[in-house]
């Protein structure tokens, strides 16, 4: 959710049109006192907040949102006509984390918005999948069996993680072409049975895990 504080209507409009048109769910207010009462309900994203604002102003409104330990958090970008360098430091001094001089284009808008997104909002852990002693980190793009680190070819790669992300469920030959081959691909089932084949001698032991289900396809699932 993105919140925009804006009280000239037909930029504001515009501003959430923009928004969400970009994938971003988005809600307007035209000065801070309905701002804040949906501050108190919904804690958004982000907020584009103007500084020429009827009543509380957006350098009063910043300087709530910073003072408040539950809202300090939320990264916010000012807007202004006012493209002065005392506002932009001014605002910036205050906590804002990004500036916009009006005007400004909207793919403008949604770039920096999403460039402070990648800055502020915490990173997610390293991604991992395992089973038994077999385990994959997606980030680094590494995999180990029984502690030993083993190199893998693309769609080697690829085919075990599918089979981690669904431990215990049979893919049919026919399934995993369309999967990691593609559906344009013209290569014979006997591809899957090659790889699956180099697959389980890299992994050692580990390869024990990636059982044929007969007259069907593979499964993985830790041995017993």
């Amino acid at each position: 959710m993105i919140y925009c504080v804006e009280d000239d209507s037909s930029i504001r409009e515009l501003m959430l049109y923009a928004l969400r048109a970009s994938g971003f769910t988005a809600e307007g207010f035209a000065e801070g006192t309905a701002f804040f009462e949906a501050l108190g309900r919904e804690q958004p994203r982000l907020i584009l907040l103007d500084i020429m604002l009827p009543g509380m102003d957006g350098i009063e409104i910043l300087k709530k949102i910073r003072m408040n330990p539950t809202t300090a958090h939320i990264p916010v970008i000012l807007a202004s006509a006012k493209g002065t360098e005392y506002d932009k430091v001014l605002g910036l001094d205050l906590g804002a984390d990004d500036y916009l001089a009006k005007p400004f284009g909207m793919m403008e808008m949604v770039s920096r918005i999403r460039a402070v997104l990648r800055r502020t909002e915490p990173r997610q852990d390293a991604r991992s999948l395992s089973v038994g002693s077999l385990r994959m980190d997606d980030d680094s793009h590494t995999v180990t069996a029984d502690g030993k680190r083993i190199t893998l070819t693309l769609k080697e790669y690829e085919l075990l993680k599918l089979f981690l992300e669904h431990p215990g469920r049979v893919f049919s030959r026919d399934q995993l072409l369309e999967k990691i081959w593609g559906t344009d691909y013209l290569g014979e089932t006997r591809t899957v049975d090659v790889h699956i084949g180099t697959l389980r001698t890299k992994l050692g032991p580990c390869g024990d895990y990636i059982r044929t289900v007969r007259g069907v396809g593979y499964r993985l699932e830790e041995r017993l």
